[in-house]
């Protein structure tokens, strides 16, 4: 039988590809730059609170600026990732110029005096608000700009973690659960290599995370598995879902709460703010404030010392947890993944003695899966562990977030996340739900005793 060959088939192949190089590459460019910029006045505002520890008392000032100005010149960039999202799902209004500048600022004055926020929704906002521009210099149709607008968020995903591969398959699989569109694919790879390119060509690096060699040992080689260590962890990525889906849940009850008994929107970030300095002061300890990535000193609760015995107290993802819902419901910018990844390392951690795993192993692991819940991208968080920490952990990594992601339910971090195809059997939902949806169909504890019902 003859090879039947339409040559044009694959010239319209290499053309595609070569397009979308072409728009993709000034994109992404862009983007990584502005990461780069973004990444080294967060680093410079974490150094100077250290530094000038007073720094934390103006918190409920620095509230008062960023709400204000928000309020003032922000219009629909309030909606933060959301709105990015709603945007690829249904290009309409399009995504403002001015996101990009108010979100880079407002974070890093959140970081400055003491938020407890993370990075990866000011990089996604900030591709996507890029993104935008180039949608319109190049007059792509609507189909074109979904595209483009995925692999703004590819290009700043990758290149605030320095995760290529993770931010582009983050960026297809985000949008709805269970669901990936490929006819992004190229594009989002393209955005995410050259945005965390450019990004480091300006030198700016990433915080590296080790797993021993004992981890390695009993973890096995790469496609061989413990039955007994993977039984553990699947134990472990029960509660590693559960914690996704308890952030999710009480960063967005925390909102309606602000809203529902505090009706001057500059008043909510003070309110946060007195809630995040009082907690840490009854604590005894500031390190839950900021990124949480590591400490002044080196020494004390951070993601770093996660890994190692000694480097977290039992309920230190709990309070990590508790700081971040309350600064970013209050009104405070930021991103929620870094603070995910210390919740998930600390709970490792935690439950590595009681289940008689290492601390490294099950905090590396613990470090994506409660991501993987809390966002519902088990694929991209898999991908994101090798990325990290090495491909001999890929099974595991592997579990713990498909069980993760399992277990986080129906919730998540993005309300204007779709429901592509719902989790297990019990519930149908078509695909143009999104979590918003499925949240306002129900009633929880806290919608009966404070009535919040309908004030998001």
């Amino acid at each position: 039988m003859p090879i039947r060959w339409d040559i044009k088939e694959h010239l319209s192949l290499g053309t595609y590809v070569v397009r979308w190089f072409f728009i993709v590459l000034p994109m992404a460019a862009l983007v990584g730059s502005a990461v780069a910029l973004f990444l080294w006045m967060l680093h410079g505002a974490t150094v100077l609170r250290w530094e000038n520890p007073w720094l934390v008392f103006l918190l409920p000032l620095a509230g008062i600026a960023i709400v204000t100005s928000y309020t003032r010149f922000g219009k629909n960039a309030v909606g933060g990732n959301n709105l990015v999202m709603e945007q690829i799902h249904q290009p309409g209004g399009g995504i403002p110029k001015r996101m990009t500048p108010l979100v880079l600022l407002g974070t890093v004055v959140t970081h400055l005096f003491g938020g407890s926020a993370g990075r990866e929704g000011t990089a996604v906002q900030m591709g996507g608000s890029i993104a935008q521009v180039f949608v319109r210099l190049f007059k792509l149709n609507q189909g074109d700009t979904r595209i483009l607008l995925s692999a703004g968020v590819a290009a700043g995903f990758g290149a605030v973690f320095g995760t290529p591969l993770t931010g582009a398959v983050f960026a297809l699989e985000v949008l709805a659960m269970g669901k990936m569109r490929y006819n992004a694919l190229i594009p989002c790879l393209m955005g995410s290599i050259l945005g965390d390119f450019f990004c480091t060509a300006w030198g700016i690096g990433h915080i590296t995370y080790h797993i021993s060699g004992v981890a390695m040992e009993v973890a096995q080689p790469m496609f061989r598995i413990d039955p007994l260590l993977a039984g553990k962890i699947i134990l472990a990525s029960v509660a590693f879902g559960l914690a996704g889906f308890f952030f999710a849940e009480l960063t967005h009850t925390f909102q309606k709460l602000f809203k529902r008994f505090i009706s001057i929107y500059w008043l909510r970030p003070v309110v946060g703010a007195a809630l995040v300095l009082g907690i840490s002061w009854l604590l005894g300890t500031r390190d839950y404030l900021g990124i949480g990535v590591t400490t002044a000193s080196g020494e004390g609760i951070s993601i770093v010392n996660a890994f190692v015995a000694g480097g977290a107290t039992p309920w230190s993802w709990f309070w990590k947890l508790l700081l971040t819902a309350i600064t970013l419901s209050s009104g405070f910018k930021g991103g929620e993944v870094t603070p995910l990844f210390f919740v998930g390392a600390t709970l490792g951690a935690a439950l590595a003695n009681l289940l008689g795993v290492p601390i490294d192993l099950l905090a590396g692991i613990g470090f994506v899966a409660v991501f993987a819940g809390a966002t519902n991208t088990p694929l991209a968080c898999t991908i994101m562990g090798v990325e990290l920490f090495g491909s001999q952990y890929l099974i595991y990594f592997a579990i713990a977030c498909f069980f993760s992601y399992l277990f986080s339910g129906h919730s998540g971090i993005y309300l204007s996340q779709r429901v592509g195809i719902a989790k297990g059997n019990h519930l149908q939902y078509d695909d143009q739900t999104s979590l918003r949806n499925v949240r306002d169909g129900r009633t929880g504890l806290f919608d009966r005793l404070f009535k919040l019902k309908g004030t998001e």
